[in-house]
Parts: C-alpha cells; structure tokens; sequence
C-alpha cells in the first residue's frame, strides 16, 4: 500500500506516474471483489497512472526498464531491501548512471538494521512500533488501529522526502536516496505515547478513546449513541462544565488541571455520562456548539462519506471503468490554489499502456512487438 498511494499523491499533483508490473500484476488486482485483473482496491490505490507490464526476470526486460529510468525524475519501490540490488536497480547502480535521480525506497523496516532484511506488513509494523499495546479498552487484547496508519504514514513520509528532494536539486543538481519504512511511521505516530515513556510516568497501555496527556477528551454516552468532545484546556472545561450543568467542577482538586484531570479521568467520565446519557447526540451537540466545545458523532463510512462537509471538501471522486464501472474513491486531501489536485482520472488496467510508455521512451512499434513476442512486456 505505501508505494502505491506514494505515487498516487504523486500523480495527483500532476507527475506522469508510470506504475511497472509483474506479468501477473499487482497483488492488489486479486483482492476481494476483482473482476479479472481490476479490483475496488487496486483502483482506490492507483488513480491516474500508467501501467506498463514488465518481465524482470528477462534481461530484455530489464533494458526496458533501465531505459525508462532514465528518463524519470524519481523511483519509487516498496520491495523489500535487496530485492532491486539484485535485479541490477539499486540506488548506487542507478545512481551511477542518473546522477539526477530521486529514489525512494519504502519497506517494512528500513534499509539498515538487524531487521532489515524482514518482511513487514502494516499489521506487523502496528505491532512492533507499539500501537496495537495502546490500542483498545484497557485490560482488553491488542487491538490494531482500524485503518492501515504505519502502509499510508509511510506513503506519505516518502512523499515529503521526495518533494524536499526535488527541491534540493533545483540548486544541487543532484538526486538523492530516500529511505523509509512502515515500522518507522509507527513509531513517528507515537508522539503523546513516547513523552509519557521517556517522562518517566510509565509505560502507555490502552485507554479506550480517552487521550493520555488531556480530559475530558473521548466518547461519551448519550441517550441514543455516543458523541465525542474535545475539552483538552482549561479554557474548554470550563465551557463544558458550565454546559453540563456543574460550573463548581473546575474548583474540584480533582479536575482543577490537565493532570488532576487525567489522573481522575474514569471519575470524571462517569459524572459527564451521568448527564449526557439523559438527553441525544444532537441535544448534545448543539448545547455544547453554543458553549464553544469541540464535539462530533461518531460516523459510520455511509454517514461520512455522504456528509455535507466531505461532499464540500471534495473528498470523494468518481471515474468510469470499463470493466468495473463507475468507481467512487477518496479523493485528494490537499487543497492547492494554483496547482489543484486532479483525482479524477481511473485506475489503468494491466498492462493498458505497455505500447505508450514504450513508444514514447524511443522504441519503435517493431521493437515493442518483439519485446511482446518474447515475453518480456505485455
């Protein structure tokens, strides 16, 4: 996934994004619901990019890709580490040869290290970085984050290295290698986990939606669901106090600061629900928008991918497959005023530009055609 959505910002902020293939495809082709070699997912992931399909393992294929190498301002691979050393394409070898190039390596723990050489996937970095041991209820079993942070951090930690790097070599005139990896992005996420290990004040475990360091800032019970508010100040418990009904808890030595608060955090929970459980979610939320309290419901994807902000914001897009019809995915969450994102145009099929990318790198229609015929591009 990390290399994958790398590119795809990429290719949304306007880079001709050649994605190189196995014969068989990109494994995200054959995930749940595919029709043949297109998939919901690979689409998700692969906006606006050209699909070529290569055979690395013949050394006719491999010229090809060289050659188009060398006419790339970046790479990005997702392998694990020397994978592309052995097919000949490492950062040394390539470098040699385009001093000018950029190229990003994402893997599941990085270029160097005892663990270097392991395969590692968004699950394993939860794991290993520590989130899964902070993720949960209290007391209940690891739990990883609902959604793949450590694939997509990474995608987009690359992004940054390759957008300063490009950047570099307006004056340098020099490429360079970025590194990164999934492991990495988990442990760059754990910001407020670190500082309580690293203060002194033990190691985190799991709090359920309640925040570490600030209270009252989680879920609450209301009479017909849950609500979430963020009161992580003085200033805002205040507002929510007086909300409630009970102005006198912020004089409360047990509420009287971040940390008193924090300390007293299940206490506290119980005295907010004792009130928020008598009336709804929208009852809620409109007395606490009034008083200045941040508060939000807690949305399933139908509610928030149909919400009138997310349909303002330009968050989701549509593109016409042939053969997976009209495909909806997320659209480009930056925002850029004289260089707007473009997240419109469809996930290619295998292999669908083959002959373009050939033919524009400087081989002829007979020459892509004895490639195919020995089966090193498709």
């Amino acid at each position: 996934m990390a290399g994958p959505y790398c590119a795809m910002v990429l290719a949304d902020m306007g880079a001709r994004v050649i994605k190189v293939e196995p014969p068989d495809g990109d494994a995200t082709r054959r995930m749940a619901w595919a029709e043949g070699s297109d998939s919901p997912a690979f689409s998700a992931l692969n906006r606006g990019k050209r699909s070529v399909v290569l055979d690395l393992s013949q050394p006719s294929g491999r010229e090809v890709f060289a050659r188009l190498v060398r006419t790339a301002d970046v790479l990005v691979e997702n392998f694990r580490p020397g994978v592309m050393q052995r097919l000949g394409f490492d950062y040394a070898t390539l470098s040699a040869q385009h001093p000018r190039l950029i190229y990003a390596s994402i893997s599941g723990f990085g270029q160097t290290g005892p663990l270097a050489s392991c395969g590692g996937f968004d699950l394993v970095a939860q794991g290993m970085s520590g989130i899964m041991s902070v993720t949960g209820e209290p007391g209940g079993p690891p739990m990883k984050a609902g959604v793949p942070i450590t694939d997509m951090t990474a995608g987009l930690l690359a992004l940054s290295g390759i957008l300063a790097a490009l950047h570099w070599r307006t004056t340098s005139g020099r490429g360079q290698h970025i590194d990164t990896s999934l492991f990495e992005a988990g442990l760059a996420l754990s910001t407020w986990e670190t500082t309580q290990y690293f203060s002194g004040h033990g190691v985190p475990g799991p709090m359920g939606s309640a925040h570490r360091m600030a209270a009252p800032y989680q879920a609450v019970r209301c009479r017909d669901g849950h609500l979430t508010i963020g009161a992580a100040n003085d200033r805002t418990f205040a507002r929510l106090s007086q909300a409630l009904g009970h102005g006198e808890w912020p004089s409360d030595p047990r509420f009287g600061n971040a940390t008193a608060r924090v300390a007293h955090v299940k206490e506290l929970e119980a005295l907010i629900e004792a009130e928020t459980a008598q009336h709804t979610r929208d009852e809620w939320m409109t007395v606490f928008q009034a008083a200045g309290v941040p508060c939000g419901p807690i949305l399933d994807y139908a509610e928030a991918m149909t919400h009138p902000q997310t349909e303002a914001r330009g968050m989701v897009v549509t593109s016409s497959h042939p053969r997976l019809g009209e495909q909806r995915t997320i659209g480009p969450a930056i925002k850029c005023s004289a260089t707007p994102l473009d997240g419109t145009e469809r996930a290619p099929m295998l292999g669908e530009h083959t002959d373009e990318v050939l033919l524009w790198a400087g081989y002829s229609p007979d020459e892509v055609e004895q490639l195919r015929y020995a089966g090193a591009v498709r």
